[in-house]
């Protein structure tokens, strides 16, 4: 399966029009349809319908298939590019939000640096495929446990912090006095639905492990990545919140109660790429050696 014809068929299916995947992809329509005729060949499946555009069945199932292998081949020219790139002066680090721990930042080098701020799950890929030098990522996990990343490409995962999780709720609030919670307790509450701010509303219905679709209700759904704000809505009433404990408190009107059960922390790890870890020297290199010490 031609890779080139492959990036072809899913930019058309993803815009639904070949004109507008030629323009993006800088190709004439002609080629593109071209493109697509020549991997339904190779398949023997019809892969699109033509009016509307569409995938077929096939299609579809092709395109479970296409964002994985397109990634994990754009990580390994990224990580043979490395042999022959010249040592670089400047850091590129992806983090998720809540992964810049002060110890991350602490380490990062006093110039030369650009941070930017990602979806988790978009965090590994960056580094997989060059975009990033390095990636902080968090998640929940059992004590010590290494967070669950994709399988893109060779990633050396390095442990930043560990810390508790609180859960945040108006002062007010009947559990506001505990000294721990229980996540079962919190099944039927409103959640604040928060995927960059706080801990994603799907891994506590995955860690509580009950019926599909239930509990952990949304009540409001914040897009930004501010966990003060995110604590702030809570604190007025919005919703409940799940927070590293560090950055739960010192928000007026707002609890942060620990959570004692299931024993889960939240996790910070840095991602290097294969080629990265045989630098030895770099702002890589030093970033990677001032968390570690």
């Amino acid at each position: 399966m031609d890779p080139h014809l492959l990036r072809t068929y899913v930019a058309v299916a993803r815009l639904a029009s070949f004109s507008d995947a030629a323009r993006e992809l800088g190709y004439t329509q002609s080629a593109v349809s071209q493109h697509v005729a020549a991997l339904e060949a190779d398949l023997g499946l019809p892969l699109l319908t033509r009016r509307p555009v569409a995938p077929t069945p096939a299609g579809e199932r092709l395109l479970e298939h296409a964002g994985a292998l397109l990634l994990r081949l754009d990580a390994a020219r990224a990580d043979l590019d490395r042999f022959a790139a010249a040592p670089r002066a400047t850091l590129n680090v992806a983090a998720s939000p809540l992964a810049l721990h002060p110890r991350a930042l602490a380490a990062l080098p006093a110039t030369g640096v650009t941070l930017r701020a990602l979806p988790r799950d978009r965090v590994p890929a960056a580094v997989a495929t060059g975009e990033a030098d390095a990636g902080l990522v968090d998640g929940i996990a059992a004590p010590s446990d290494p967070l669950r990343l994709p399988d893109i490409a060779p990633l050396a995962a390095t442990r930043v912090a560990e810390e508790p999780l609180a859960v945040v709720l108006p002062a007010t609030h009947p559990l506001a006095g505990r000294t721990g919670v229980r996540l079962d307790d919190l099944v039927d509450a409103r959640w604040l639905d928060a995927p960059a701010a706080g801990v994603p509303l799907g891994e506590l219905r995955a860690v509580h492990g009950g019926p599909a679709g239930r509990g952990f209700r949304t009540a409001l759904r914040y897009e930004g990545t501010d966990t003060r704000t995110l604590a702030a809505l809570a604190a007025d009433g919005h919703g409940l919140a799940l927070l590293p404990l560090p950055a739960a408190g010192g928000v007026p009107g707002a609890a942060a109660v620990p959570l004692v059960a299931p024993r889960l922390v939240h996790r910070t790890e840095l991602l290097l790429a294969a080629g990265a870890r045989r630098e030895a020297a770099g702002p890589v290199a030093e970033f990677s050696r001032r968390l570690r010490s």
